[in-house]
């Protein structure tokens, strides 16, 4: 008989890529990984995964078993959503995955509400950039995510999977106290096609709404700098070295070199919480989308406010 538990670490290797992502995503040691799946060799008595140069691989075997775990996972889960929906209360795990500045500015009013009114719930976050997250959610590594798109950019939503809009998240330019659009009350694309920007890196959602809007103008923005983090951002802007645009979600108080400018039109971006059909039933969803529902409002106003 195979152990759940051990196919589980092996189909979150398979997903993630090496042991330590797995390990960091189920919430164990990468050694506890590791003796999970030597265990399975045993059991199975075959190779699951060879060496490659610092990290492993997985056997031919290895990614077959890995695709039936995630049939029996899907199972599962299908069982345990069962049980919850008949006590009526949200129990259980709930592996969620979050982009960094909604980890920072809106999970942990979320998490610590729902840890106040549902102490058997084990809610666990994990910060992933929003791209990976849908995935991880299609493919039954997390439970909900919470990820957004661009008003110019739609989120697409693999089959089987369901979402519900959490809110809209409003973002500034923000430039040096110096600079002189400083004193201006909003400013238009247009205007901005010969600053020297502070971005993301390309790849990110932020990055290519970026690119994507100032060559509609019919201009190439020019990026000088790149910074995965918003407050990374933001202090090179107080520095003076470019112009950023910065969500407000997760921002912060600005410092007093940075001034933040209204773009117009206002860019926005959509929080959307997104789960697997199957799981719709479960209370410990429909709770958490709830709540993330129910706090947005007053997490919104206090990023207006910052």
């Amino acid at each position: 008989m195979l152990d759940l538990g051990r196919l589980r670490a092996l189909h979150a290797v398979a997903v993630h890529g090496t042991v330590a992502a797995a390990a960091a995503a189920l919430g164990y040691t990468p050694s506890a990984v590791s003796q999970q799946i030597a265990k399975l060799e045993r059991e199975t008595r075959t190779t699951l995964l060879e060496r490659q140069g610092r990290g492993v691989r997985l056997t031919d075997e290895a990614h077959r078993l890995a695709s039936t775990a995630e049939r029996l996972l899907s199972i599962v889960e299908e069982a345990e959503v069962r049980l919850e929906e008949r006590r009526g209360l949200p129990t259980g795990r709930l592996a969620i995955g979050c982009f960094a500045s909604a980890a920072r500015g809106l999970m942990p009013r979320v998490l610590a509400d729902l840890a106040r009114r549902h102490p058997s719930l084990d809610a666990r976050l994990t910060e992933v950039d929003p791209h990976l997250s849908i995935e991880l959610v299609a493919r039954g590594v997390l439970d909900l995510a919470v990820a957004h798109d661009w008003d110019i950019a739609p989120m697409p939503t693999p089959a089987g999977v369901e979402q519900a809009v959490v809110g809209d998240d409003l973002c500034d330019v923000l430039v040096p106290r110096d600079h002189p659009l400083a004193s201006r009350a909003s400013v238009r694309r247009e205007e901005l096609v010969e600053e020297r920007w502070i971005s993301q890196p390309p790849g990110t959602v932020c990055h290519d709404w970026l690119t994507r809007t100032l060559r509609a103008t019919g201009y190439e923005p020019r990026i000088v700098h790149q910074a995965e983090e918003n407050h990374t951002q933001v202090a090179l802007v107080a520095a003076g070295l470019g112009i950023a645009l910065v969500p407000r979600l997760g921002r912060g108080a600005l410092p007093p070199e940075v001034a933040p400018v209204r773009l117009d039109p206002v860019p926005t971006r959509r929080l959307r919480a997104l789960w697997r059909a199957g799981a719709a039933r479960r209370p410990a969803i429909t709770e958490t989308v709830r709540t993330l529902q129910e706090l947005w409002p007053t997490v919104s106003a206090a990023g207006e406010a910052g």
